[in-house]
């Protein structure tokens, strides 16, 4: 077998390794192919390795719509893909013109060259991107500022889509294609100077070069792959941090929030304001690691909150809710409701024994009917110790501060707290009727658990 010229031989190589790493020998991939030198590059190749790696290969070429010389560049794809044998699909998108057409057209683009993918029930689609790309994304999110995962760039893969040209230059995929003889298309949208990867490519990355004295793309993107190995490990650790600390009420512990090294606080804390519909950028971090310091609170984006007091840290709203409820009037056994406004049920049970998320035992000298309403001010709790304030059990307990309006409390006709359903319950001075009280909380099924 001759032996296959230099940039000819590392395309096949690079692509067969790819291809391998990604889980496709004998498998299927949808080319996204748009007729420029790098995807031109990509069908190419992997039109050359398809045999030897059992892959089942079809291409798909889409027309944004912005360039009437578009539909020849269509049509080039479609030629070349017949040449090799190759299934072509021809997607039209039809964009518009205007601002924040790059990041328009990106999304309409991943979006139907994965609703191919599903329809023609193929394993993957793979793009065209290369190092240089890596390198220019590196140097745009570091110009705008960015943390360690921004960094990371383009990845090899992320969910059905590979890019298995992506440890290549662009400079080594164009010599492939010399050697191959062919020609490709030329986007005026790459050099056009009003988009910010144009002036990055044809301006930052040459200075930067001559600035240093040699080419420095691929060290750029070098430097992107291993920011993406450490950004993995360091996401793993926050992950067993999260599962470590997120307490069951809703929440992290605050003692155990601030034990962890800043890169793991930082991404834990991040987590916890995207979970909660909260923006999430450099200043915003900055304020929410100095509340967790020092156990305060801070304003978030969306009406949300953080606050870090009784031992947890979470988002809540800013404003905490004050819920319209009537009291809730249970004359004996046999009764039952709803406490209105906050959704907790209650039944008033002839036997002992009943199960549920809540239950108390009533003593036989209690005092009917019972009332279930919410906190009220200088409500005291009292037990064989002598009498404490609801307020400061709610503090003992951890109860964050927005949760304590939404908690039912249960007095007896003498105006005596009997109960605060998993918080604090009465004292048995006396021998147990036969009778209890059922408490299910709003979004519970009702179904088994402790007795409190």
């Amino acid at each position: 077998m001759p032996r296959l010229p230099h940039a000819t031989a590392l395309i096949l190589e690079t692509l067969e390794e790819a291809f391998r790493s990604a889980g496709l020998v004998r498998g299927s991939v949808l080319l996204a192919v748009s007729g420029g030198g790098d995807s031109t590059a990509l069908l190419l190749g992997t039109a050359l390795v398809r045999e030897r790696l059992g892959l089942t290969v079809e291409v798909a070429t889409l027309d944004h719509g912005l360039r009437p010389e578009a539909v020849d560049e269509v049509r080039a794809v479609e030629r070349l893909a017949a040449e090799k044998e190759l299934v072509c699909h021809v997607c039209p998108l039809r964009l518009k013109p205007g601002p924040g057409v790059e990041a328009r057209a990106r999304e309409a683009r991943y979006a139907t060259l994965e609703a191919l993918r599903a329809e023609r029930a193929l394993a993957a689609v793979a793009t065209a991107h290369t190092a240089s790309d890596q390198a220019e994304t590196l140097l745009m999110r570091l110009a705008r500022g960015t943390s360690l995962r921004g960094a990371t760039g383009i990845m090899p893969t992320r969910g059905t889509v590979v890019r298995p040209l992506l440890g290549l230059t662009r400079e080594a995929v164009e010599a492939f294609l010399q050697e191959q003889g062919r020609s490709f298309a030329t986007d005026p949208m790459n050099a056009d100077p009003r988009y910010l990867r144009a002036r990055i490519r044809h301006g930052v990355l040459p200075a930067l070069s001559e600035a240093v004295g040699y080419p420095v793309t691929e060290h750029l993107a070098s430097f992107a792959r291993w920011a993406a190995e450490d950004d993995a490990l360091l996401q793993a650790w926050a992950q067993t941090a999260w599962d470590r600390l997120w307490c069951a009420g809703g929440g992290l512990d605050a003692v155990g929030l601030r034990a962890l090294e800043l890169p793991l606080r930082r991404r834990v804390l991040a987590r916890l304001l995207a979970e909660a519909g909260a923006g999430v950028d450099a200043a915003t971090l900055g304020r929410v690691l100095s509340a967790v310091a020092r156990g305060k609170s801070t304003t978030l984006t969306q009406g949300l909150q953080l606050r870090a007091s009784g031992g947890l840290v979470r988002c809540v709203r800013a404003v905490d809710p004050v819920p319209a409820s009537e009291p809730l009037c249970l004359a004996g056994p046999g009764a039952s409701g709803t406490l209105k406004g906050i959704g907790w049920h209650f039944e008033a049970l002839e036997e002992a024994g009943a199960s549920g998320v809540f239950v108390l035992r009533l003593p036989e000298e209690t005092c009917w009917p019972l009332t279930v309403r919410l906190r009220r001010p200088g409500d005291r709790l009292y037990g064989k110790g002598g009498s404490r304030k609801l307020q400061d059990v709610f503090v003992d307990q951890r109860v964050p501060a927005e949760r304590r309006n939404l908690q039912p409390v249960v007095v007896d006709a003498r105006g005596e707290v009997l109960w605060v359903p998993g918080v604090w319950t009465a004292p048995l001075e006396k021998v147990a009727s036969r009778h209890s009280l059922r408490a299910v909380p709003p979004g519970s099924s009702g179904g088994g658990g402790a007795s409190l």
